[in-house]
């Protein structure tokens, strides 16, 4: 698959989980927000305000492409950006999951590096 097939895949599945995300919530001073740098080929996924008197801050999702693979390098989520991205059609060993240690990855479904 092309690169830019990737880049839009990735758009897509994150701006899907900013969106849901936006319905269910009801703080107005928090939300999700995507970042897309597609120069550098880096996508994530923040949460970012305040929640029930709480600031919160930090990366969902953070993935990148390099030499033509995925590399998931975070995920939060709970049904995992991976199998998502299984459906839509990449091919297994164009993700990696970076988050596994490199000696992992080798017994994991998905691409080594």
């Amino acid at each position: 698959m092309a690169v830019e097939q990737y880049r839009q895949y990735i758009q897509h599945l994150l701006s899907e989980r900013a969106e849901r995300a936006a319905r269910q919530n009801n703080e107005p001073e928090y939300e999700v927000q995507t970042v897309f740098d597609t120069q550098q080929d880096r996508y994530q996924l923040l949460h970012v305000g305040w929640r029930r008197n709480r600031r919160e801050f930090g990366c969902l999702l953070y993935v990148d492409i390099r030499k033509g693979k995925i590399w998931i390098q975070h995920d939060g989520t709970e049904r995992g950006l991976a199998n998502r991205l299984v459906e839509m059609g990449v091919p297994n060993e164009d993700i990696v999951l970076a988050f596994h240690e490199p000696e992992v990855r080798q017994y994991t479904d998905f691409g080594m590096g």
